[in-house]
């Protein structure tokens, strides 16, 4: 069976580019979130085994949505995906939870990500 992933990033382009990664290899693309906010919500509703979640995005950042999807479900999986690898946003999104950081555009690691996540 294919694991289920939510894309949430603020780019229309970047979350199609992803989805297309992404469903080459066993996974299926199940939703799509425009912000932070979105992202919680479809979190709770879809209940993906995997989320990528971009930092920069409006209504709520990736970093305050990666918050709230833990205090929803401490065992969530989710990968921060964002330019801005920045050594305090790296080390802020391990601390809240997430299972890596991916810097875009560099997705040659993202299929190696996902494989990891049990």
């Amino acid at each position: 069976m294919k694991k289920t992933v939510l894309i949430a990033d603020d780019s229309t382009f970047m979350r199609k580019w992803l989805k297309q990664i992404i469903e080459k290899h066993p996974y299926k693309v199940i939703g799509e979130a425009k912000n932070g906010l979105d992202a919680v919500m479809q979190y709770q509703r879809l209940q993906p085994d995997i989320v990528l979640l971009d930092i920069i995005m409006p209504k709520s950042n990736g970093l305050d949505a990666l918050k709230k999807i833990m205090e929803l479900d401490p065992h969530a999986n989710v990968i921060i995906s964002s330019s801005l690898a920045t050594r305090s946003n790296v080390i802020s999104a391990l601390q809240y939870g997430a299972k890596d950081f991916i810097i875009k555009p560099h997705f040659s690691e993202l299929i190696k990500a996902l494989d990891n996540i049990e």
